[in-house]
């Protein structure tokens, strides 16, 4: 409605299948997973990629889900082959882990606004991608 590129949903937001009625291709529906069972679902529907977390402790959401650590991001990657993107708790220095992993993106609020050239900051987040994800190619 609101002419964007896509939505997320969470786990207590719309279905990824009534949210897939509003925003249709080629725009994109996410969908947030915090367990096995959240991933095993969202897997089955349309949505276009799967966030899964948080991974690490975080401190940018008042009531976070429990930390849910590399572990999970490594079975979701063996679940399904839809892109994951990671989040929670995601800086600079544990990035390369979380793309060993298996995300093939990373959502990050708390690294970048804690920078003190947040643009700098993105392109490292880009290279240390870049460089993860070749080695997996």
């Amino acid at each position: 409605m609101a002419g964007a590129s896509g939505v997320h949903v969470g786990q207590d937001d719309w279905p990824v299948a009534d949210a897939r009625r509003i925003c249709r291709p080629p725009r994109w529906v996410g969908v947030s997973t915090h367990n096995v069972n959240q991933l095993r679902e969202a897997a089955l529907t349309s949505a276009d990629y799967i966030a899964v977390g948080p991974i690490f402790p975080t401190a940018t959401k008042e009531n976070p889900d429990p930390v849910v650590g590399l572990e999970l991001l490594r079975e979701a990657r063996q679940l399904t082959g839809k892109p994951l993107v990671a989040i929670g708790g995601i800086n600079t220095g544990n990035a390369a882990a979380v793309f060993a992993a298996g995300a093939d993106s990373v959502a990050v609020i708390g690294d970048l606004a804690s920078a003190t050239d947040p643009g700098e900051r993105v392109r490292e987040f880009l290279s240390i991608a870049e460089s993860a994800l070749s080695r997996r190619s």
